[in-house]
This record gives C-alpha cells, sequence and structure tokens, in this order.
C-alpha cells in the first residue's frame, strides 16, 4: 500500500468532525484535497470508509471505524516520534497538546504554562478546551497526550495523576448577607436563587450534593458559560456553586465572596488523565513532572476554598 502521513491525517480528521468541509476548515485546506485523500485510500483497501449522503454529508461505515481506530493509534505514534526526533541533541523541544475542563483552566493554567515554558523554552503548548466529557474525547481521538479533569472521567483505560482536591464552595455576591460569614452551609443556599452550570456532570454533581442531604436547589437561572455565572452572581441574581477557585475571587474581587461549604460532601480530586500503557514522549513526561512539581511545591493551594 502507497499512502503519506499527510493523507492518513485528512482521513481521520473527517471520521473524527463528521463532515469532509469541517476537516477541510481544521487543517486549513481545500475540501477537494481531503476528498481526492479519501478516495485514495479507499481505493487502496477496496472498500468504502464513509458513506455519501447528498444534505446528510457523510457518516462511517463498519470497516471504517475500524480503520479509523488503526489510524488514530498510527497517527499518535507518529507525533511521540517527531517530538522525540527534534528532542535528540539534548534540548527539550517539540510540543504537548493538552485537552482541560474550561471552566477550571483559567485558575489553575496560568502558572503551569509559565513555569513550563521557563524551564524548557523551546517547547509549545497546544490547549483545547471544552466540558469534562469533551476532555476525555480529545485524549481518545488522539488529539490531546494528556487531559486537566476531575478523577471521577478516567477509566480502566486511562492513568490519573492527582494535583489536588477540589471542594466545593458558594459565590455570593459581596452586598449578599451571607458575604459577611466566614462559611455557608447547603441549608442556608436550599431556598434561595441558584445559578446554575449546566454542563455535563456538573450539574448532576451539583443536585447530588443537595439530595444527599434531603434538600433540592431553588434553580433561578441556568448557563453553560461560567463567565455568565460571574457576571449574574455579581448582578445580584443569585449564588452558584463551583468547585475551583481563581485567586481573586477570594483577595481582590470586589463583586463576589467565595465561602466554604461546612457540610460533609464528597470532595473530587482534579489531575492529569492519559491513556494507560502508552509511553509517553519525553516533552509530555517533563509537563506532567512540572505539574507535580508545582503541586508539592504548593503552588494550587490558592485555588481551593476550604
Amino acid at each position: 500500500m502507497n499512502f503519506t502521513l499527510k493523507q492518513l491525517r485528512y482521513v481521520e480528521a473527517t471520521g473524527r468532525l463528521g463532515s469532509i468541509a469541517n476537516a477541510a476548515t481544521e487543517l486549513n485546506i481545500s475540501q477537494s484535497s481531503i476528498t481526492a485523500a479519501i478516495s485514495a485510500l479507499e481505493n487502496q483497501l477496496g472498500f468504502d470508509l464513509f458513506v455519501r449522503t447528498p444534505a446528510k454529508g457523510i457518516s462511517v461505515t463498519p470497516a471504517g471505524f475500524e480503520v479509523l481506530r488503526l489510524i488514530r493509534g498510527f497517527t499518535i505514534q507518529s507525533r511521540h516520534f517527531e517530538t522525540e526526533m527534534m528532542s535528540v541533541g539534548g534540548d527539550a523541544k517539540g510540543a504537548v497538546r493538552v485537552s482541560c475542563y474550561a471552566t477550571a483552566a483559567p485558575s489553575f493554567l496560568p502558572p503551569i504554562l509559565k513555569s513550563f515554558k521557563a524551564k524548557y523554552p523551546s517547547t509549545s503548548v497546544t490547549l483545547l478546551e471544552g466540558n469534562m466529557e469533551a476532555t476525555i474525547a480529545y485524549l481518545a481521538s488522539g488529539e490531546a497526550e494528556l487531559a486537566f479533569t476531575y478523577d471521577e472521567m478516567a477509566g480502566p483505560e486511562h492513568d490519573f495523576t492527582p494535583l489536588f482536591g477540589a471542594p466545593p464552595y458558594a459565590l455570593v455576591a459581596i452586598d449578599d448577607p451571607l458575604a459577611q460569614g466566614t462559611s455557608v452551609s447547603l441549608r442556608d443556599l436550599a431556598e434561595r436563587p441558584m445559578i446554575m452550570l449546566d454542563l455535563p456532570r456538573t450539574k448532576e454533581y451539583f443536585n447530588m450534593m443537595f439530595d444527599s442531604l434531603g434538600l433540592k436547589p431553588n434553580v433561578a437561572h441556568t448557563t453553560r458559560s461560567a463567565e455568565i455565572v460571574r457576571a449574574l452572581v455579581a448582578a445580584g441574581h443569585g449564588y452558584s456553586l463551583l468547585n475551583i477557585c481563581p485567586p481573586d475571587y477570594r483577595h481582590n474581587d470586589t463583586r463576589f465572596r467565595a465561602l466554604p461549604i461546612v457540610d460533609r460532601l464528597h470532595v473530587p480530586t482534579f489531575g492529569i488523565v492519559t491513556l494507560a500503557g502508552v509511553t509517553q514522549p519525553n516533552i509530555v513526561q517533563y509537563f506532567i513532572d512540572q505539574c507535580v512539581e508545582l503541586k508539592v511545591g504548593g503552588a494550587f493551594d490558592d485555588i481551593i476554598v476550604q
């Protein structure tokens, strides 16, 4: 068989994104190049990878699913190979592809990136943001080599490196009477209007907290944006519950306060998920080691409310 790595990447992107147009946009190439790569590989294999349906795009055939699985594994290893080749000569070079839970990223990523770039200036870090399920999907597809998310997202096919426990806290407006206290209970909050961060797994987790105490939240507004959550809380439309707290919320922000919750609740652990049994490129392992070093040094202590 005669095919190029570039062709395989075109085919993989098409299968992952479910559209030739989307693949062309992501890869910044023409749709005709994508179509040609698919046709060339299908001709060599002797069977179709995709079914083309007018006005509906494409769908993957059963045989195509298996081929895409093999292609993803191969392209992951090829990226690792490229990274290792760039590191020959002693200098740490290459790229680290990271997926991260978007609502938590602004709190923990800045010190990690600053420290890593200071130690390995010849490297680059590509960030892919999404909800908790999306972070794992990026990992499974090979788009990311590691994912920052909660321990509950790690399955038997993953390895998990813990960084810190993230107890839930209440975010209240600075002029809310509760802001004068040092902590709050879920019973104090249950009847108040709540701004619910409505993301996969997140909403279920917060509802479960109330359920465990025989309570039910009074949800006044829902949003999938952490920025809108903060804006609504600051404007006095209600309180919200979150887990990871930007330092400014606790020290410098004049719009709201972050209060620890006194009830005994499940505390999720935030950390790094990688694929089990996969030998990581040196630069990826350096990145993980740097995160663990920051953890030991207390770099994440200020983003935990307890």
